[in-house]
C-alpha cells in the first residue's frame, strides 16, 4: 500500500472505519489487537489508513483485509513484521509471493481467514471426533467455539500421525515444551514489561514474534540433524 495514501484528506467520508471500528470487527479474531498495536503497525509502514482535514484515522476495506493479513500471519506463521514487510511489498509491486515459510500465492491471502466450527473443523480436516477430544484432552488444541486455520492445520497432521501409531498423548510433552519456551520470551521482555507505554508494549509484542520465529528456526533444525543420524 502507498505510504502516500497516509495522506489523504477525506472529508465527510462515512464508509470508513475509525480505529475504535476497526478493533470492533478484529478484536473477536485478534484478542491481543490494541489501539497501540495498530498504530505500531502503522508506524511501522505497514498500514497507511487515510486521514480525516482533523487528522482522524480512517480505514476502508482493503487496510481491514491487509490488517487481518498481518495479523494471521503473526499468530498462525510468527513471521517477524521485516519477513512480512517484504511480503507486502511485493503485493504491491503486483507479484504473487508465495507465503513465507510456505503456502498459497499472497493474494489468495487477503481473504477474509477462516474460522471453523467444530463440525466444520473435523469435516475439513478428514478427523473423526475422537481425534479431537483427545487433543483438546492431551492440550495440543486448546479448546473454542471457533478454531482458526493453526488448529486445522494441526488436527490434519494429527490424522497422518496416528496412521505412523502416534496418538496425541505421546504429545502431551510439547506442551510443556511451548510453556517453557514462553518462560524463556518472557524472561527477554522483562526490560520492556518494566515499561507501561503504550509503545513499549507494542515493541514487547512485536519481539516476542521475532523471538518464536527464531527458537522455531533453532527447533528445526535440531530435528533435521537428529533425523540425518537416525537415518545414517
Amino acid at each position: 500500500m502507498p505510504a502516500s495514501s497516509a495522506q489523504a484528506r477525506l472529508p465527510g467520508a462515512t464508509s470508513l472505519l475509525s480505529i475504535g471500528q476497526v478493533l470492533a470487527r478484529l478484536t473477536p479474531e485478534f484478542p491481543d489487537l490494541t489501539p497501540s498495536k495498530l498504530r505500531f503497525l502503522e508506524e511501522q509502514g505497514l498500514v497507511s489508513p487515510a486521514r480525516t482535514e482533523s487528522g482522524y484515522r480512517k480505514f476502508n476495506g482493503g487496510d481491514l483485509d491487509r490488517l487481518r493479513l498481518i495479523l494471521s500471519m503473526q499468530r498462525d506463521h510468527y513471521l517477524p513484521l521485516k519477513v512480512i514487510r517484504s511480503y507486502l511489498d511485493d503485493l504491491d509491486a503486483g507479484l504473487s509471493p508465495s507465503l513465507p515459510g510456505g503456502g498459497a500465492p499472497g493474494p489468495s491471502m487477503l481473504v477474509v481467514a477462516r474460522r471453523f466450527s467444530r463440525d466444520e473443523l473435523l469435516r475439513e480436516s478428514g478427523a473423526p471426533a475422537a481425534l479431537l477430544h483427545d487433543a483438546v484432552s492431551s492440550s495440543i488444541i486448546l479448546p473454542a467455539e471457533h478454531y482458526g486455520e493453526d488448529a486445522l492445520q494441526v488436527l490434519r497432521a494429527l490424522v497422518d500421525l496416528q496412521k505412523s501409531g502416534i496418538e496425541p498423548r505421546h504429545l502431551r510433552g510439547f506442551r510443556g515444551a511451548a510453556e517453557r519456551e514462553l518462560g524463556l520470551i518472557e524472561s527477554a521482555l522483562v526490560p520492556l514489561a518494566r515499561r507501561k507505554d503504550a509503545s513499549s508494549r507494542a515493541k514487547a509484542a512485536e519481539m516476542a514474534v521475532e523471538i518464536a520465529g527464531q527458537l522455531e528456526v533453532i527447533r528445526g533444525s535440531l530435528i533435521r540433524s537428529a533425523l540425518g543420524r537416525l537415518t545414517k
